[in-house]
């Protein structure tokens, strides 16, 4: 099939290939995974046909716990079955995870990591949620970009298969959940090849029947219980070679390269960084950067984080490397280190050449992060005693964990563009840019790229919206810091907030106001008035609340402003 490039986030990518595989999916809403569940609901309702040539079935719980229970009832009863969830949620599916892989049934649940509640409620991303289902024994499958997200999709549903181990795929919350990029769409024919319908049947004869009854999910003593668990070791041992075949027919259909480990940068590289997630695209933004000074970097991004391969991550990491630092994206407080980091460590316990080893947390609650604090790390790694058990993207002047921050470095491809509007919730601004990305993306050659920035309220609150654009592709996971143009839907902003920050010197500052030229001259502070002049930035204003007014579209200002 010739490849269809398309703009689309993280979650409708996951969904798309997630339908393919689907017979039941037993959904329950939870932010940021809604959407995935949402699409999927609404492609069934509509008609659309799975690769078995179905409609999938959807069911709404009453809660996660409930829709959990669902996969796992409806797979023991021969149906391939999907569920999508983050954060709380996903802990209410704890209990069922552990039954559904204890029976070795191949359901995929697709995870928008997400922090977990605790000293407060956050809704956005991190791996606190899918670190607590280290031990439930799915497999753990990550993906760090959108395009990522659709692809490992279907390795996830392919090897749970295959291999009869339920796959827990996940990726980041709101960075690449809701992030918009112009990727390759996997077309179900392609994906309907891969299949081994052996394992298929298998598994539908497995299912309950009255009228082949079987004994399971019984009570067992301790005579045998233990090695009833043992007996499952060749199915998870297998894992690693089925995700890794099943890479292989990805990369021959897409001619990516995706592996269980894989090593980004430097072929003879001192200074390696270990990572999973979004944060990966930033490393190697970063990597370019520092290589092309003459630093010998690298990054290892982790996929296949269980079962943890030590062959293919040996074989992976370059032999040259000295210190490595691994950076989680969680906090257990009281562990001896996080989990990523505990992984690697033990995989160095016996290796004769050891490098230095260092761990690093980063990122909770979508906190930031930026190449310059990825420079950081890098640094850190330079000095003869490097900093254990750090932080990058806070100052923590608390316990003193936070690394020291470089000069700032702009590692963003030559000729991108880089835009923000400042909106207001519900004003429509966000909506209007996922419009505009996605005509540029889908209309044009160019490479695209957009994030929203905004908080917990559903309306009132600030948005900021992030896009990129340009003929190079498109790895910054990150905030924009560096604009060429800076929209301000509302003019109460410019009094409260730098909206100005970061507008390079010759950019474009739009600001949708009602101020005639001398209210525009009382009423801009003297702090803008200042940075236009200081760093000539071409300085335009539009009504758009008369404007929208006079055509019918009473608040919605949005198409104006695009």
């Amino acid at each position: 099939m010739a490849k269809v490039m398309k703009s689309m986030d993280g979650n409708t990518a996951a969904a798309h290939v997630a339908y393919a595989f689907t017979d039941v999916a037993a959904i329950f809403p939870i932010t940021p995974s809604s959407p995935m569940a949402e699409y999927v609901d609404e492609w069934s309702a509509h008609g659309r046909k799975n690769i078995f040539g179905q409609q999938v079935k959807v069911v709404e719980m009453q809660s996660e716990a409930g829709a959990a229970g669902t996969v796992h009832g409806s797979l023991a009863a021969g149906a391939l079955t999907t569920t999508f969830t983050a954060s709380q949620g996903l802990l209410l599916m704890i209990p069922n995870m552990y039954k559904i892989a204890g029976e070795l049934l191949p359901g995929v649940f697709h995870v928008t990591a997400r922090a977990i509640a605790g000293h407060a409620l956050s809704i956005f991303g991190d791996h606190s949620d899918v670190m607590a289902c280290r031990q439930t024994g799915f497999a753990m499958l990550a993906s760090s970009s959108v395009q990522e997200s659709m692809d490992l999709a279907g390795v996830a549903h392919l090897s749970a298969i295959k291999g009869r181990v339920p796959f827990l795929h996940f990726f980041d919350g709101f960075r690449t959940s809701h992030e918009i990029q112009k990727i390759e769409v996997l077309d179900y024919d392609d994906l309907a090849k891969l299949v081994d319908y052996d394992a298929v049947r298998e598994f539908r004869k497995r299912a309950l029947n009255p009228e082949r009854p079987v004994t399971r999910g019984t009570a067992q003593n301790p005579d045998i219980f233990f090695q009833a668990k043992e007996a499952a070791n060749p199915f998870y041992l297998a894992i690693p070679e089925v995700v890794e075949e099943y890479m292989n027919e990805i990369n021959k259909l897409t001619g990516r390269n995706y592996k269980l480990f894989n090593y980004y940068g430097h072929p003879e590289a001192e200074r390696v960084i270990v990572a999973m997630g979004s944060v990966c695209e930033t490393i190697e933004e970063t990597v370019d950067y520092l290589m092309a000074q003459g630093e010998k970097v690298g990054v290892l991004k982790v996929r296949l984080f269980r079962p943890f391969s030590m062959k293919h991550f040996l074989a992976e990491m370059p032999k040259t490397v000295k210190k490595v630092a691994v950076l989680d994206r969680t906090k257990e407080p009281g562990s001896l280190g996080e989990p990523l980091y505990q992984d690697v460590c033990t995989v160095y316990f016996e290796a004769a050449n050891r490098p230095a080893i260092v761990g690093g947390r980063y990122g909770l609650g979508s906190k930031d992060t930026t190449p310059t604090q990825i420079k950081a790390v890098f640094d850190n790694l330079n000095a003869d005693s490097p900093k254990n058990h750090f932080t990058i993207g806070i100052v923590d002047d608390v316990t003193n964990t936070s690394l020291p921050l470089g000069e700032y470095i702009d590692t963003v491809p030559e000729g991108t563009s880089c835009c923000k509007f400042w909106g207001l919730g519900s004003d429509g601004t966000v909506g209007a840019n996922k419009s505009a990305i996605k005509i540029i993306g889908d209309n044009t050659d160019m490479y695209a790229q957009a994030y929203f920035s905004y908080d917990s309220k559903k309306s009132g609150g600030v948005t900021v919206s992030h896009l990129r654009f340009g003929h190079k592709p498109i790895r910054s996971t990150y905030l924009i810091d560096k604009a060429d143009f800076i929209a301000c839907h509302n003019p109460a902003y410019v009094g409260k907030y730098d909206v100005l920050a970061g507008l390079k010197d010759g950019g474009t500052f739009l600001l949708n106001c009602q101020w005639s030229k001398d209210e525009l001259d009382e009423k801009l502070p003297a702090s803008v008035k200042n940075y236009l002049a200081k760093h000539n930035i071409n300085f335009y204003t539009i009504n758009a609340v008369d404007i929208a007014q006079e055509i019918g579209l009473g608040g919605r200002i949005n198409m104006i402003m695009q």
